[in-house]
């Protein structure tokens, strides 16, 4: 028995791509940050799985950089909106604790946001809404200016600091240590050994919640000189 030909297969025989789009492009980035990390999410990787060139996804997204900011800027879309009416500083924590919780999520995006600012719709509707906050408890336009900078960093180092898969582990063991070297500070170090158990007290969510606070006594209390 003798092996059929192969018969070529004609370019226009085959099912159309769909057209290429930004949507297309970030949820294809975000399908292989799912699974694979940021590290993964390049413009040859995605151009590969959306079997085009990679030099077409330009069109869309001016460099890597770029991408990764889309990338957030996708994620804080899917933040739920906050809730309206009520004290403003317990809304101010609920929008926070959100935004911490992308992060919190996608550890490697919080780095790169500390590497430069993030722009895109969701990110400024985030410091439209922290904005509003401010100006609802009665923050003055100059200190709202410089104070939804330091809030919205605040989050984001606390992110990079806090938010990996392996932290809660690696943080108990760090933890322990430190304890250790604490009770033996003796008449050295009188105020760390005084206030050991104490610095080592309450959980993660408690001193952020207690951080905030800090940062907006702060805010209302010190005006811009």
């Amino acid at each position: 028995m003798t092996d059929e030909p192969v018969v070529p297969r004609s370019r226009r025989e085959r099912p159309a791509k769909p057209p290429l789009t930004r949507e297309a492009i970030i949820g294809t980035a975000l399908a292989i940050l799912a699974e694979e990390g940021l590290g993964k999410v390049t413009m040859r990787r995605i151009a590969s799985a959306l079997d085009t060139g990679h030099a077409s996804l330009y069109v869309y997204v001016r460099d890597t950089e770029d991408l990764h900011a889309q990338i957030l800027d996708e994620l804080l879309g899917r933040m739920p909106p906050i809730s309206r009416g009520g004290d403003w500083r317990a809304r101010m924590h609920e929008l926070l604790a959100s935004y911490t919780r992308v992060l919190h999520q996608h550890p490697e995006i919080a780095r790169m946001t500390r590497a430069g600012h993030p722009v895109g719709p969701h990110y400024f509707a985030l410091v439209e809404s922290t904005l509003e906050l401010l100006n609802e408890g009665g923050v003055g336009d100059d200190e709202a200016a410089w104070g939804v900078d330091l809030l919205l960093s605040a989050v984001t180092a606390n992110a990079v600091e806090h938010g990996t898969d392996d932290f809660a582990g690696k943080n108990d063991d760090a933890l322990i240590a430190t304890a250790g070297q604490i009770a033996t500070a003796g008449t050295q170090y009188p105020h760390i050994a005084r206030l050991g158990d104490s610095m080592l007290s309450g959980s993660a969510a408690e001193r952020f919640e207690w951080g905030v606070d800090v940062l907006l006594n702060g805010i209302l209390g010190t005006g811009r000189a």
